[in-house]
Parts: C-alpha cells; sequence; structure tokens
C-alpha cells in the first residue's frame, strides 16, 4: 500500500532495535536477579544438608518421621492431582464449549484459590469440618475424622491447586475452536469417540502442563496444610511442616537435609515443565 512503509521479512521492527549497551544491562540485571534469589539460596541449601558430611545427610533421609512425612506427601499428591486433572478438564471443557447461566460464577469460583491466602483456606476448613465446625457434630457421631487427619489435608491441597488445570486449559480451547469437533460429529462420530480422538489430543500438552503445577503445588503447600494437619509426627506431618519442624528444633542440618528433597522434586518440575515446553513449540501447539 502507498504511503505505508514494508518490512522486509528479515527486517527487524524499528521498536525492537535497542543499543546493544541496554541490551547487556538488561541481560546482566535478570541474572543477577535469579543469582541472588534464586540459585544462590538453593546452593545454600544443598550446602548445609551436606554440611556435616554423606552419612548425616542420609541419617536425616532415612529417619522414620522423614521417611513418613515423605510418604504423606506423596499419597496427597496422588490423591490430588488425578481429582484436579478431571474437575479441570470438565470445568475447561463447559466453559470453553457452552454458554449457561452461571458461566461467570463458575470462572470467578475457579478464580477465588488465587486470591484467598492459604492459612485462610486452612481456616476454612477447621470451621467447616473441626469439632467445633459447622458439620464437626455430625462427623463426630458418625466417627469420622476430617481435620487432623489425611482427609483434611487432601482437602486443603485441593482447595490451593484447583485452578491450575483449568486455567491452563480454558484460553488454550477457546482459541483452538471447535471446527473439527463439530466436523467429527457431523461424520457420525459419538461425544466420546470425538473427545478422546479429536479434543484430546489437541490439548495433551496444555494438560500435561498444569498437571505438572499441580503436582508441584501440591508437594509444596505449606500454609493450609499447616492449620489442618495438627503436626503430629509421623501421622499428619508433609515435608514442609517436617522441616519447619527440624529447623524451630535447631536440628538444621537435618531441616536441610529433607528441604533438599524438596529443592529435588522443584527441579525435576522445572526440567519436565520445560521439556513439555520444548515438546508443544516443536510440534506448534501452544499452552495456555
Amino acid at each position: 500500500m502507498a504511503g505505508v512503509a514494508q518490512l522486509s521479512p528479515g527486517a527487524q521492527r524499528p521498536a525492537l532495535r535497542e543499543p546493544r549497551q541496554v541490551r547487556g544491562l538488561l541481560i546482566v540485571a535478570a541474572v543477577a536477579f535469579l543469582a541472588l534469589f534464586l540459585w544462590l539460596p538453593l546452593l545454600a541449601v544443598f550446602a548445609k544438608a551436606f554440611e556435616a558430611g554423606v552419612s548425616a545427610y542420609w541419617a536425616a533421609i532415612r529417619d522414620p518421621y522423614a521417611l513418613a512425612a515423605l510418604q504423606l506427601t506423596l499419597l496427597t499428591a496422588a490423591l490430588v492431582v488425578p481429582v484436579n486433572l478431571v474437575f479441570g478438564v470438565a470445568a475447561a471443557w463447559a466453559i470453553a464449549r457452552f454458554r449457561f447461566p452461571g458461566r461467570g460464577w463458575l470462572i470467578t469460583l475457579i478464580d477465588v484459590p488465587f486470591s484467598v491466602s492459604p492459612v485462610i483456606a486452612g481456616m476454612m476448613m477447621v470451621l467447616l469440618f473441626g469439632a467445633q465446625g459447622v458439620f464437626g457434630p455430625w462427623l463426630a457421631s458418625h466417627e469420622l475424622k476430617i481435620v487432623f487427619a489425611l482427609p483434611g489435608i487432601v482437602l486443603a491441597t485441593l482447595f490451593v491447586t484447583l485452578p491450575l488445570v483449568a486455567r491452563e486449559l480454558i484460553p488454550l480451547l477457546a482459541a483452538q475452536g471447535q471446527d473439527e469437533e463439530e466436523a467429527a460429529l457431523t461424520l457420525g462420530a459419538s461425544s466420546w469417540q470425538m473427545f478422546f480422538r479429536i479434543t484430546l489430543p489437541k490439548i495433551r500438552w496444555g494438560l500435561a502442563y498444569g498437571t505438572i503445577l499441580t503436582n508441584a503445588r501440591a508437594m509444596g503447600e505449606f500454609g493450609a496444610v499447616s492449620v489442618v494437619s495438627g503436626h503430629i509426627r509421623g501421622q499428619t506431618n508433609t515435608l514442609p511442616l517436617h522441616v519447619e519442624i527440624l529447623y524451630n528444633e535447631y536440628h538444621f542440618q537435618a531441616a536441610f537435609a529433607v528441604a533438599s528433597l524438596l529443592s529435588l522434586a522443584a527441579l525435576a518440575t522445572l526440567a519436565a515443565k520445560s521439556w513439555v515446553e520444548a515438546r508443544a513449540h516443536r510440534r506448534g501447539e501452544r499452552l495456555g
């Protein structure tokens, strides 16, 4: 068009042309920030964990209370992740594909855990299911225990991780549209066939991404679980709570040794997240 400057495919947009000094300064600032607030604390955790030697490190890891905390943490994640996966897919599918009364409220409710402090979430569980809570007398009469037991830990973790899968899939499904799904239905495919053969393959990387984030948050949750757990050693202490107890009792080397397990889990989560992003990018698929 006349009067409009045309850019060749290889040309760089004027807005992206920054002096080399500015770019270098920004890169140095970003790397310095990451080193100061991420890598140095991470290195400090492992340095303190091995401060007394490998034998002391393994002794702290193999302590019965530490193993019980690890088992409870893994069990909680194993229970929470599948539930959030099913809920996230169902909620994202309903919101992205249908218009119904209360749709806006559903989106708002999904976002509630983002705006509520995990400690407040734990207190809500106590007010609902505690001995003096709304359902406390009924639970006691039926010999059911929620707070200070595994069910309370699972419910609190479910609450704080609720939006992660759904919020990853809602924009992804909305951006993809539903032309292929409508074509499959027109050709005689059932709803389940359409979902498993058309929809699910298109969202698999976004689903994997949301699942990884959910698992990481479930294993590292502290605030909500701290309120509902009761801090019973060997029974209701997850790894983050066990680290806190060791640190408060001045067992610093043991605390950092157990914390290194969470650090390793975080690094594994980061590696899995990067792998999913790379695979999705290579296949030309977008994440939510």
